[in-house]
Order: C-alpha cells, then sequence, then structure tokens
C-alpha cells in the first residue's frame, strides 16, 4: 500500500518519528506497518558512509527490501538518510510502477543541532564528525515542485506530527492513473522495442569506452544523444553489471511510458543516468 520516505540530516530525529507514525497507524488502522531502515538492515553507519559503493549498495537493499514488503495493504516506511534525488526519484518510479500513494517527510533540523545530537548517543551509535559533516555537505533537499519530493512534509524539532494530514495524503490521494504510471501502454511503433534495446546498449558501450581514458569533469558524448554523461557523477567506475542494470530498468519504465520520438530515446537515458548514478 503507501509508502512513506523518511529524510533528513543525520541524527535529525528521523527514527524517532518513524516509530511515532508507526505507532499511530497500528493504533489508529487495521494495516500492518513495515519499518525498513539502516536499523533492519543491521549496518555499520561509519563503514558503509565512507565508501561510496558500500553506501550504493545499501540503497540497493533498502529499496528492494521496501520493493518486497509493499502490497495491497500494508503501509511501508522507509527511515533512512534518503539524501539524493535520485534516490528519491528511484523510489518514486516504484510508486508508480506499484500504483500506490507515497509522501515524504523531511525532518529539518540544522547541522549544529545534529551534530549535538549525535554526539548524544551511545559511542556505538555515532557518526563520526567527519561521516557526519561530509554527508550533510552532500544532502539534497527535497523541493515539493518535483514529483518525487510530493507531498512534502517539513517537520522542525519541536514540531508535532501532522498525523491526520499524512494519514489523507496516503490513504485519500489516488493513486499514480494508468495514463501517468507503469501500467503497460501500446506501443507506437513495432520498431520502439528495437530502437529502446540498440540505442540504450550503444550508450552502455561508449560509457564503458570512455571510462578508460575519462577523468572526473569531463563530459561523456554518447551516441544520438545531445545531452551528454557526466563523468562526475562517477563516484567510482561503474562495471558492466551494475549498468546492465540501469539499463534494464530504464527499459522497464520507457516500455510502460512509450515515446513518440524514437529519436529522443538515447537523450532520455542520458537524463535517467545523470540522476541515477551517485
Amino acid at each position: 500500500m503507501p509508502l512513506i520516505v523518511m529524510c533528513g540530516f543525520p541524527c535529525s530525529g528521523k527514527t524517532r518519528r518513524a516509530v511515532e507514525l508507526q505507532e499511530y497507524f497500528e493504533q489508529n488502522t487495521e494495516r500492518k506497518v513495515h519499518n525498513v531502515g539502516d536499523g533492519t538492515l543491521g549496518i555499520e553507519k561509519n563503514t558503509v558512509y565512507a565508501d561510496s559503493q558500500n553506501e550504493k549498495n545499501v540503497r540497493g537493499s533498502l529499496r528492494a527490501e521496501a520493493e518486497r514488503r509493499i502490497n495491497k495493504e500494508d503501509i511501508v516506511i522507509l527511515d533512512s538518510l534518503n539524501y539524493i534525488k535520485g534516490y528519491r526519484y528511484e523510489l518514486f518510479c516504484l510508486i508508480k510502477h506499484t500504483q500506490t500513494p507515497h509522501c515524504l517527510v523531511y525532518c529539518l533540523t540544522s547541522a549544529e543541532v545534529s551534530s549535538t545530537w549525535n554526539t548524544e548517543r551511545d559511542v556505538e551509535e555515532q557518526y563520526t564528525q567527519e561521516i557526519l559533516d561530509a554527508l550533510v555537505l552532500r544532502f539534497e533537499t527535497p523541493d515539493s515542485r518535483n514529483r518525487w519530493d510530493s507531498p512534502l512534509f517539513t517537520i522542525q524539532k519541536e514540531d508535532t506530527l501532522p498525523f491526520e494530514a499524512i494519514s489523507d495524503a496516503i490513504f485519500k490521494r489516488k493513486a499514480p492513473p494508468p495514463n501517468q504510471s507503469t501500467q503497460s501502454q501500446p506501443l507506437s511503433s513495432t520498431n520502439f522495442l528495437y530502437e529502446l534495446d540498440k540505442v540504450t546498449q550503444d550508450v552502455l558501450m561508449a560509457i564503458l569506452n570512455s571510462q578508460k581514458t575519462s577523468v572526473p569533469g569531463d563530459l561523456i558524448a554518447v551516441p544520438g544523444a545531445t545531452e551528454k554523461i557526466s563523468f562526475a557523477t562517477f563516484c567510482v567506475s561503474l562495471n558492466m553489471a551494475e549498468l546492465r542494470k540501469l539499463r534494464r530498468q530504464f527499459i522497464s519504465y520507457t516500455k510502460m511510458h512509450p515515446t513518440e520520438n524514437i529519436g529522443h530515446i538515447a537523450n532520455m537515458f542520458v537524463q535517467y543516468l545523470n540522476k541515477s548514478i551517485h
């Protein structure tokens, strides 16, 4: 059923708010609530967030666990930093695919408050100051003008959660309608699938070849696209398996949202990669 995405700096009160939401829905509805987050995976935060590849793997695991839990009856709360807009966009694609409402709860604190709250934790639960500062620096603030960040509930430390408003957002809003969701639609051309497969494969090969000579800051030109891949988004070189996974996700989404102009596929894929790769 609905997905509630928590978001905020480290030590901004996300887990406390997630527990409050879980208790509210368990007491006021007959639905089962799944609280999925860093804690449920048992990760060692300072180890994970010190390495971009480990962090990406954890994000993938959290997304997969949320996807596994989502059904027509239960509520899923994703309690993690969720600080990258490209990742929040992936979650938005997920809820469109499952045709369920979602909302974002942004726990807003200053870096100073988060740092103070961090020092008040048990030592084994603390972030190192270096890791905390780096995560705050990389944080991409949610914006309600973005579909993937809306509806957005911004909560400051002294606020009481607007339980009824959040409940209305996930229960009284309709799921994305078929013409805007991931329900299959008739393809406009029998050539569409062939071009989709070919163009995306050509883009992958261009990226892999460019990785051999490119450095952070370079812009990678790909066949058939006017837009370029920003090599700066690659924290580490992506291998073929990772690129193929992103390609499969894009193909799955595009099959359900076919474009009438096949010539746009390359640019669409480049835009998707630039948003998705962190």
